[in-house]
């Protein structure tokens, strides 16, 4: 963005005085975001007033390294009148500087002159002519990012990491030695955080992550847009569902930072693990990035987009390959699922309401991990079929709609034990015995995907009151389209990820 800083907060930038804190912000942001700040060229003219010569020469020579708006447009008489004031040097000058504002000669300005505020106002600018406090909130949140957090995994900035660490061999492996110490280093200085989980101190799993708005050099390119770059997904446990929950995080942060498309780089490799889970939640194969020097393999692109463009293509189909996105229409059949709170933290371990377990911090949940689930159920239900959607009610304690999931599989009813640990395999919440027990009696096994949370989870009351339920639901019921749109409603579900 072009801004214009008043020449006063300039020089005041320049003298050797202490800078206010929301002013040496201020300009941190513009540094690390590259936004370009300029003079008005009629500023300048504000010095030519000052009889000391010698101040005036140091003062023009603090102001030089700042570039100046170029052929800056002149006020209208429509424009003047708007703003009205005096006829002197000083209210000419600040009527210049709005009008180039108004123009789009530069996006912001920022002062902490009071009378140009003022006119800023009679001109419908004051959103663009914002003082330095006003303009730090302004540009904080608007390069704020919602961070990732997991209980099992601890931030890190790269640097903080041993490259000697054995976890890191294969990479220098992919990339050559040489090459990805570079690499490493460079992404240090750059101070790029990462996610890492250990064991006994060495690290397991690491997932680094980059915004970018680039174009991608495969061939045919992919044009620059903004997107999630994977830069590192990398697990040493097979079967721990970490990279899931890799996937899954990174989905979020797209989700909470309004980005709709994700990307990763990745070497194949014999008996490739992390090829098929992408693909299991669309990413599609691009193309070929360039050879690397000294490698005969080349690193393979593949790409994720999250809003569907595609008509009359399956539910379960959008579930898959646009995760989390799914259909809802009204011919899409929806289910109101009870789960008990015990299950429901093993389920949905990062629903933010739940109550924190000590455990959390210290072991590995596989289903918790898991984007995939299994539901157990002694319902006799048989309408449930693949694209179906899930709403899991919590019990006892929130009584209330928390989660949506897609059903992704055929549903089986079954009474043998090994048959359910079979169908749910690393899925299951549920203990051997706990199975064993559930299996007494026939057993309804349901395969979904988690898609969200709710953000506003319906209450009792809620459901009571827009005549979904009267009593909490003691098994899985079927609801109507009307029902469900009134829970979305009320649940404030983020429809860009629904298609009606």
């Amino acid at each position: 963005m072009k801004v214009i800083f008043d020449t006063n907060i300039l020089i005041h930038i320049e003298d050797p005085k202490e800078l206010s804190k929301n002013l040496q912000d201020l300009m941190k942001i513009f540094r690390e975001h590259g936004h370009q700040i300029f003079i008005h060229p009629i500023s300048l003219k504000d010095l030519d007033n000052d009889n000391n010569e010698s101040r005036k020469k140091i003062i023009l020579s603090k102001l030089d390294g700042y570039p100046r708006i170029r052929s800056p447009p002149k006020p209208t008489n429509d424009f003047l009148s708007m703003v009205v004031g005096s006829s002197n040097s000083n209210e000419l000058n600040d009527n210049e500087i709005l009008f180039s504002i108004l123009r789009n000669a530069a996006d912001f300005l920022i002062t902490e002159d009071y009378g140009l505020q003022k006119k800023a106002i009679r001109a419908n600018l004051d959103d663009r002519v914002l003082s330095i406090d006003s303009a730090f909130d302004y540009f904080k949140n608007l390069h704020a990012r919602n961070a990732l957090h997991h209980t099992l995994l601890k931030e890190y900035f790269l640097r903080d990491l041993d490259i000697e660490d054995p976890f890191f061999d294969s990479l220098k492996d992919d990339y050559g030695d040489s090459d990805f110490r570079d690499w490493f280093k460079r992404k240090s200085i750059e101070d790029r955080k990462c996610w890492v989980y250990r064991e006994n101190v060495k690290i397991k799993a690491m997932l680094m992550l980059k915004e970018e708005n680039e174009t991608i050099p495969t061939f045919p390119l992919i044009t620059a847009s903004k997107r999630l770059k994977i830069a590192t997904l990398k697990v040493d446990m097979p079967g721990s569902k970490i990279g899931e929950l890799f996937l899954k995080m990174a989905f979020q942060y797209c989700i909470s930072n309004n980005i709709f498309e994700t990307f990763l780089t990745h070497y194949r490799k014999p008996e490739d693990r992390l090829i098929p889970l992408i693909e299991s939640f669309g990413f599609e194969f691009m193309g070929l990035l360039e050879e690397r020097k000294g490698r005969m393999e080349k690193e393979e692109v593949y790409l994720k987009k999250f809003i569907p463009k595609e008509k009359d293509v399956s539910s379960f189909d959008i579930a898959k390959k646009f995760y989390p996105s799914f259909i809802d229409s009204s011919s899409i059949r929806k289910f109101l699922i009870p789960i008990i709170p015990e299950y429901h933290d093993r389920l949905f371990p990062d629903f933010m309401k739940r109550q924190m377990r000590i455990t959390d911090y210290s072991e590995i949940n596989i289903p918790g991990n898991a984007i995939k689930k299994a539901y157990l159920s002694h319902s006799s239900i048989t309408k449930i079929r693949p694209g179906d959607i899930l709403l899991f009610y919590r019990s006892h304690d929130r009584k209330a709609i928390t989660s949506i999931g897609i059903v992704d599989r055929e549903p089986v009813h079954t009474n043998d034990p090994d048959k359910v640990v079979a169908i749910v395999g690393q899925r299951s919440v549920y203990l051997y015995d706990e199975i064993k027990d559930m299996t007494q009696k026939p057993v309804l096994v349901l395969l979904f995907r988690h898609h969200l949370n709710l953000p506003r989870p319906p209450d009792l009351n809620y459901l009571r009151n827009h005549n979904i339920i009267q009593y909490a639901p003691q098994s899985i019921m079927e609801l109507n389209h009307n029902q469900y749109v009134a829970i979305k409603k009320g649940g404030k579900l983020d429809e860009r990820f629904t298609v009606g």
